[in-house]
C-alpha cells in the first residue's frame, strides 16, 4: 500500500478527501480545505533546505509546500524576497532593528506569486481548462501572469472603478479576460465562488489551499533568513485573511518540524474602515460582522473575509493581536517608507504603521525583535503618489512636491539655496 504524502482535510469536519481533487470547498459541510502533508525526515531538515538550489524561493521549500509536485512546478521563479532593515524606519516606529520583509520584489509585484505558483501548479496537474478568481488587483495581476505561463485561460472579476491602474494593467497585458462588476470585492467573490460551482473553472482566490501552501513561505523563507531564530513579532496587512491563515499554518509546521523552538506572535494589522477582523478580536472572536470596506488602502479593502475562522484560530495560537490604524496613519507609515528608499503600496505600509502602534502603547518593546511584512510594490498604486505628492486631495503635509523652473543654472541654485542643499 502506497504511503500518502499530501492530502486534503476539511477545516471544520474534517472530512478528507485526495490531494488531486478539485473540490473547491469540502464535499461534506461545505467547509474551508486545508493541505496536510506527512510528517517529512525531521533529522537534517534544516541543511536539506539550504542545500536546496531550486531559483524559487516557494519551491527551494518543496518537500514542506508540494512534495509530490516540485518537479512539473510553474514558476518564474518567485521568492527570494529580501530582509531590510532602514534606521530610519527603525526610529519612527521606535523599535530597534526593525525588519522589513518586502513581498513587493516578487515578479508581478505581490505576495501573490508564491500562492499562485503552487495554485496553478495545481491546476494544471489536475487538467483546469480555465483558472479565475475575484480580485482588488493584486490576486488578478498574478492569476494572469501564471495562467499565461501555464498556457490556462484566466477569468479575473474585479470591482468596477476600484482597481488601481498599475494592477488593472497588469491583468489586462497578461491576457485574463477582465469583468468590471458594479459592486465591491465581497461581491465579486460571492459571484466567483458561484461561476467556480456552476461554470466549472479552478478558483483561485485564497480559499484555495493550495493558494495558501505557497504564502506560508513567506514565514519559512523569513525564520530561515534569521538562522531559523524566531522573531519576537510577524506584523502583516490583513485583508481576506488568507495570509494570516498561511502564517498561522507555517508557524504551527515549523514548530512541528522542529525548526523553530518557540511560536513568533502575529499582529494583524486592518484598515479602520475595513477592520471586521479586528473587532471581531476585541469581542473574543465571538462571530464575524461583515462590513461595507472604504480605505486607501485598496488591497485590504474587503468586508467580509473568507478565511475569518482559521484566521482567528492562527492569532489565538500564536497569542497575537488584531488592530486597526486610520487611513491617515498609513499614509504616514507609507511615506516614512517611501523615505527610506524601500517604497511599497498602501496597504502594506498598514503593517508599518501597525508596528508604530503598537510599540506606542506597549504592546511590542522597544527591543522586541519584529519583521513587519510589505505585501506590495510601490507601483501598484501610482494613483496615490500623484494624489500625495502633487494633487493636494490627500495627506498634503507629507507632500515632496516637485518644481517647475526654466532652463535655467541660476534657478537650479536658487530651490538648492532654498532647501539648504550643499552647493560645490
Amino acid at each position: 500500500m502506497t504511503t500518502r504524502r499530501t492530502w486534503q482535510r476539511c477545516d471544520d469536519c474534517g472530512h478528507e478527501v485526495d490531494e488531486l481533487d478539485r473540490s473547491p470547498r469540502c464535499p461534506v459541510c461545505q467547509g474551508l480545505l486545508a493541505v496536510v502533508h506527512a510528517m517529512p525526515a525531521r533529522d537534517g531538515l534544516r541543511a536539506r533546505l539550504a542545500a536546496n538550489r531550486s531559483p524559487s524561493g516557494v519551491w527551494r521549500f518543496g518537500e514542506l509546500v508540494l512534495p509530490t509536485a516540485v518537479d512539473v512546478a510553474v514558476s518564474h521563479p518567485e521568492g527570494n524576497t529580501p530582509l531590510l532593515e532602514r534606521a530610519a524606519l527603525s526610529a519612527w516606529c521606535g523599535v530597534d532593528g526593525l525588519l522589513l520583509k518586502h513581498e513587493g520584489h516578487n515578479p508581478t509585484g505581490s505576495f501573490k506569486d508564491r500562492g499562485m505558483t503552487v495554485g496553478m501548479t495545481q491546476a494544471k496537474r489536475i487538467g483546469a481548462t480555465a483558472v479565475a478568481c475575484a480580485s482588488t488587483g493584486n490576486t488578478s495581476a498574478s492569476l494572469a501572469a501564471y495562467a499565461a505561463q501555464a498556457g490556462i485561460p484566466a477569468l479575473a472579476i474585479v470591482p468596477d472603478g476600484q482597481v488601481t491602474i498599475g494592477k488593472l494593467s497588469q491583468t489586462l497585458a497578461y491576457g485574463a479576460r477582465t469583468l468590471l462588476v458594479d459592486g465591491d470585492f465581497d461581491d465579486c467573490l460571492r459571484l466567483m465562488q458561484q461561476v467556480s460551482v456552476e461554470l466549472g473553472v479552478y478558483l483561485l482566490n485564497s480559499i484555495n489551499p493550495f493558494r495558501l501552501e505557497g504564502q506560508k513561505t513567506i514565514v519559512l523563507e523569513l525564520l530561515q533568513q534569521c538562522d531559523w531564530n524566531a522573531p519576537d513579532w510577524i506584523v502583516l496587512p490583513a485583508g481576506n485573511l488568507g495570509n494570516t491563515s498561511a502564517f498561522g499554518k507555517a508557524i504551527d509546521e515549523a514548530m512541528a518540524w522542529r525548526l523553530i523552538d518557540r511560536r513568533p506572535r502575529l499582529a494583524a494589522v486592518q484598515a479602520e474602515g475595513a477592520g471586521p477582523f479586528a473587532a471581531a478580536f476585541s469581542r473574543g472572536f465571538d462571530q464575524l460582522t461583515p462590513v461595507h470596506a472604504e480605505t486607501i488602502a485598496t488591497a485590504i479593502k474587503i468586508g467580509a473575509p473568507a478565511s475569518y475562522h482559521r484566521a482567528a484560530r492562527a492569532i489565538v495560537a500564536t497569542d497575537g493581536v488584531v488592530l486597526t490604524v486610520s487611513d491617515a496613519e498609513i499614509l504616514a507609515a507609507k511615506v516614512a517608507i517611501d523615505r527610506a528608499g524601500v517604497g511599497c503600496e498602501p496597504a502594506s505600509a498598514a503593517a508599518v504603521a501597525g508596528v508604530r502602534k503598537l510599540r506606542a502603547d506597549g504592546t511590542i518593546g522597544r527591543h522586541d525583535r519584529v519583521v513587519a511584512v510589505l505585501t506590495g510594490h510601490i507601483l501598484k498604486d501610482p494613483g496615490v503618489l500623484q494624489q500625495i505628492h502633487q494633487n493636494d486631495s490627500i495627506a498634503p503635509a507629507l507632500a515632496n512636491r516637485p518644481i517647475r523652473i526654466p532652463a535655467d543654472i541660476a534657478a537650479v541654485r536658487d530651490v538648492l539655496s532654498s532647501s539648504g542643499e550643499r552647493q560645490t
